[in-house]
């Protein structure tokens, strides 16, 4: 995973005409190309010199599709910017490789997440809740991997009560509103219900309607 981090300088007078055109335009416009993951829009609070210093932080998935990016989208949208702020703003570019992540487990986080399927990928765990998740094993007796999938394409699980039958998956440790973030993200195609891992704990999990 890499972080395409554009830091830039702009001038006073022009400070508040530039921040709303990236907040409604530009990055807005950058994530509609569909290469990154998301953005974070930061500022520099303590630094000499003129101006206002920000840095904008895409994540991306690897960096051939941001070398996509740079043949494909950024040449038309680099362009606008200059045209509007051309001689109140100097930018330069980084790109940083993601090697690790650490993550503090919160107190208020209070759902179990038995998860069988795409949100266990980290790209998806970006998109949804803008951090990698720390998951333990654990295993679902009494249901299989149907044959049946959503839309296609997404795995769902059946019912057996057979206890041979057995799904092995990862458990998340969620807060109230990364739930309904996890809710939002199955959509209407699947019914959140709760069950009993082979562990003894209850979480929840999804099912296709």
């Amino acid at each position: 995973m890499y972080i395409y981090n554009v830091t830039s300088n702009i001038e006073d007078k022009a400070h508040t005409k530039w921040v709303y055109w990236m907040k409604t335009v530009h990055i807005p416009q950058v994530l509609a190309t569909g290469k990154f993951l998301g953005a974070k829009m930061t500022k520099v609070v303590s630094e000499e010199g003129t101006g206002q210093t920000y840095s904008v932080q895409y994540t991306v998935a690897n960096k051939k599709i941001l070398e996509r990016y740079y043949k494909e989208d950024a040449p038309q949208l680099r362009k606008e910017g200059l045209r509007l702020f051309a001689d109140q703003l100097i930018s330069f570019r980084t790109e940083l490789e993601v090697i690790d992540e650490f993550y503090v487990h919160q107190n208020s986080a209070t759902h179990h997440l038995f998860t069988y399927g795409t949100l266990q990928e980290k790209e998806i765990q970006l998109g949804v809740f803008s951090r990698l998740l720390g998951g333990f094993d654990d295993t679902l007796h009494g249901h299989r991997i149907s044959d049946h999938k959503v839309a296609g394409r997404y795995p769902t699980l059946e019912l057996t009560e057979n206890t041979q039958d057995q799904i092995s998956g990862k458990v998340y440790i969620l807060t109230d509103e990364e739930l309904k973030k996890a809710d939002f993200y199955e959509g209407e195609a699947y019914n959140r219900i709760e069950v009993i891992l082979s562990s003894g704990r209850k979480a929840w999990t999804y099912l296709a309607k």
